[in-house]
């Protein structure tokens, strides 16, 4: 098999070692996103420059055949100079995609479900479970506002859903019903207009022995469809509810392990059981919870007290127990599912993302009875520890921190301390980088209440939200590395292993920050450790995001290494369930990598000398002239390029030997439109911190110098140091001098620490090269030299 193609989810290419093909920019995958499309059909040339404008350039033709060009080095890159294409061809007025059916996800797709209707059971389960997982996300995803995708993921979208219940059909036939209860769950939810979805569901639970839950399912169903649609349930509803209250014999097929099934559907509860294609669909939906979607035993199907009792049994056992001896509704079952929630949510990062769904379900819940100490129980009993100072979900962030307040408001005056302190530290975790007092005051308060209760737990869980408040000025690494000494230390002494974790992580990346990468090497050998024998998977995640970021700051390694490395990284935050940590960091990563690089100068950039452009990969005749946004939008870079520039880049008394910033200043733009072209990279939150850059790179320089104007300040995050920096070049750039004064100014406590690297993700070295070059520019000769010396000196 050749080149294969990916459009369930962002279109891609992988070659023949399953490797992912360098597709470029966003208008280069919408080409070959078009062409797959049009299924081996020829689309003309005009046709494309329509798809791809609202209001086509001038020489958008051109700009088309330079894509298709770029194309077809990408996927032939073994094809003899001026021979013809095999795979993307010309023919008549424009181009073609002759891929094989087997060589695209969505063909196979289309031709594994529509093939099971005529395989036995255990065969169809087999192939669609295995062709469910293919899909990586919502069809064309990178393309959901295109007309001319719109129908081909409309079709696509019902088809997936269809094999969804086609799976659940089989393994109901195989005797598999409790399997199925938590995906057809998650499934309803997301999809409540689907009878089939509902008629599935109802007639799982009533094979596990819960009949009166089926009966509500179709009930439910029949309320939504009626009062939200206006119409009645189809047939197959109304015969499957009207079976079950006649306990209709043929609901049970012959052959049926009830055992089996009980176990299989416990398993299930536990572990991230996202529907495949889903984009970040919950564990389970919101009929059941999680405790309530594990099924009571039939009569008679206990498992054999003798036999030999794996964790699995004993789970199932003792959820089956609890579930029996806890009435529906108890407020206890409220307070277990919290606790399982936290469970899960260092499980990876399906469960991550049902923990923090089902997280604010619960706590909803909870206000609903009007206890509010046991709201405060629900809401403080999710400890889960965290690193990253980027909420996942603003949103339901301001949700759980407003209803901890209410809670707050509401508890006795006194007697309630413990669920005070983690209702605060709640506040504090939850208002993470923002510049809102309420924060820091809530994490002091937190700390104070559970340093005089003297509860190991309580005072870890404070200190996690101490960690998330120490971002009030620059320069604060210091501060946060002995915060992760002392996690480290109460956690090992109490055996909190996730805290311990935590404190670890804490102290890799302060002391990344502060230049001692020995000290930060062994705290993330410890995390690796401790994350294996514990299985907590997300921990991993960060620790190979900083060995990444070590080998771009030590610059030993060619930069197509470094290059490699972050990437390899990156494919960690895949469905990791943490969008406040992926959204936008690779392309920042690489583009602070790449500028460190620069600032050693062209020959740490290539191994010591300058390639020959063939030797890079890049295009050996001139670039290509392509449109840019008229309304002046984000124009991208392609930060995997190498950079080749006439100058020397960055360097200066520190560490290039002379060039200050009336070279550094511009070296930094000249880097930038050394890797422009037709791309668009996703900045995602720090868009406004690079840019002002940008536009320099594309010699705009007054809209450059008016965005500058308004970039506001960085968030009081592991970034901030890295985002003033930036601000900071853009300013020497431009000769902004107030823009200059303040970022020297911000950025002067932290002149002992490497700018970004406190992060544990990038780097832009010394702080105080960029202060050096700061000062230099403002006329301050001697503050300058003292700058340069501190970065000699480390």
């Amino acid at each position: 098999m050749g080149v294969t193609f990916g459009v369930l989810g962002p279109v891609t290419a992988w070659d023949a070692a399953e490797d992912p093909v360098a597709l470029r920019g966003p208008r280069h995958r919408a080409v070959l996103a078009r062409l797959i499309v049009a299924r081996r059909r020829v689309v003309p040339v005009t046709h494309l420059v329509d798809d791809l404008w609202d209001d086509p350039p001038q020489g958008a033709i051109s700009a088309v055949r330079t894509f298709v060009a770029a194309l077809r080095r990408a996927l032939e890159p073994a094809r003899p100079p001026r021979a013809p294409a095999t795979l993307l061809v010309t023919e008549g007025p424009g181009y073609a995609l002759r891929a094989a059916a087997r060589d695209v996800d969505a063909w196979r797709f289309e031709h594994a479900v529509t093939t099971t209707t005529a395989l036995p059971p255990d065969r169809a389960a087999s192939r669609l479970r295995e062709a469910l997982g293919w899909w990586r996300g919502p069809a064309y995803a990178d393309f959901a506002d295109q007309d001319w995708a719109r129908a081909e993921r409309s079709r696509l979208a019902e088809l997936r859903l269809h094999a969804v219940e086609r799976l659940a059909d089989a393994r109901l036939s195989l005797g598999l019903a409790a399997e199925t209860v938590p995906d057809l769950d998650a499934h309803v939810a997301e999809h409540p207009w689907r009878e089939e979805g509902w008629r599935l569901l109802g007639l799982a639970l009533y094979r596990t022995g819960r009949q009166g839950e089926a009966l509500a399912v179709l009930r439910r169903a029949r309320t939504l469809l009626v009062e939200q649609l206006g119409v009645d349930p189809g047939p197959a509803l109304r015969r499957l509810e009207t079976d079950i209250l006649h306990q209709a014999d043929h609901l049970h097929p012959a052959g049926l392990d009830t055992t089996a099934a009980l176990t299989s559907a416990v398993t299930s509860a536990v572990t991230p059981a996202v529907t495949p294609g889903a984009a970040a669909g919950p564990v389970l939906g919101t009929t059941h919870g999680l405790l309530g979607a594990i099924p009571r035993p039939l009569p008679g199907t206990d498992p054999d007290p003798g036999s030999a009792e794996t964790a699995d049994r004993v789970w199932a056992r003792a959820a089956a127990l609890y579930d029996r001896a806890v009435a529906p509704g108890a407020r206890a079952r409220l307070e277990s599912t919290v606790a399982l929630l936290r469970n899960l949510a260092v499980t990876g990062g399906g469960g991550l993302r049902a923990a923090r769904e089902h997280r604010v379900a619960a706590i909803a819940a909870a206000e609903e009875l009007g206890d509010a100490e046991l709201t405060a129980r629900v809401i403080g009993a999710y400890d889960v520890p965290a690193i990253w100072t980027r909420s996942d979900d603003p949103r339901q962030a301001a949700h759980v921190i407003a209803a901890a307040e209410r809670a707050l408001g509401a508890l006795p005056a006194s007697g309630c301390e413990a669920a005070r302190a983690r209702l605060l530290a709640t506040i504090a975790l939850e208002s993470r980088g923002s510049r809102l007092t309420r924060g820091p005051s809530a994490a002091r308060q937190a700390e104070d209440i559970s340093r005089s209760l003297q509860d190991p737990g309580l005072l870890a869980f404070a200190l996690n939200g101490v960690f998330m408040q120490s971002f009030d000025r620059t320069g604060l690494a210091g501060r946060r590395d002995g915060l992760g000494a002392e996690l480290v230390a109460l956690s090992a002494r109490h055996g909190l292993v996730t805290y311990e974790v935590l404190g670890h992580l804490v102290r890799m990346q302060a002391r990344a920050g502060l230049g001692d990468l020995t000290g930060a090497d062994g705290h993330a050998a410890a995390v690796d450790g401790l994350a294996g024998r514990h299985e907590l998977p997300l921990a991993g995640v960060f620790t190979r995001w900083y060995r990444a970021t070590r080998l771009a700051e030590t610059g030993r390694a060619p930069f197509g290494r470094v290059e490699a490395a972050y990437r390899q990284a990156a494919e960690l935050l895949d469905g990791s369930g943490m969008p406040g940590l992926e959204d936008g960091l690779l392309p920042l990563a690489l583009l602070c990598a790449r500028l460190r690089y620069g600032m050693r100068g062209p020959a740490h950039v290539h191994g010591g000398r300058r390639p020959h452009p063939s030797s890079t990969g890049l295009p050996t005749g001139p670039p290509a002239v392509l449109p840019t946004d008229r309304d002046g939008a984000l124009d991208s870079l392609d930060t995997g390029l190498p950079v080749q520039t006439g100058l020397p880049a960055f360097q200066d008394g520190g560490e290039g030997g002379g060039g200050g910033p009336e070279v550094s200043a511009f070296a930094w733009t000249r880097e930038l439109s050394a890797w422009s072209d037709s791309t668009q990279a996703d900045w995602g939150p720090y868009e406004p911190w690079i840019r002002p850059l940008v536009l320099l790179s594309q010699g705009r320089r007054r809209e450059a110098a008016s965005t500058l104007r308004e970039t506001p300040e960085p968030p009081r995050d592991l970034l901030m140091e890295a985002l003033w920096c930036l601000t900071g070049r853009a300013a020497l750039a431009l000769g902004d001098r107030r823009t200059m004064e303040r970022v020297h100014a911000e950025l002067l406590p932290a002149e002992g620490e490497l700018a970004g690297a406190g992060s544990g993700v990038l780097t832009l070295g010394p702080v105080a090269h960029h202060l050096a070059d700061l000062a230099t520019a403002l006329g301050r000769t001697r503050q300058a030299g003292q700058h340069r010396s501190r970065a000699r000196d480390g």
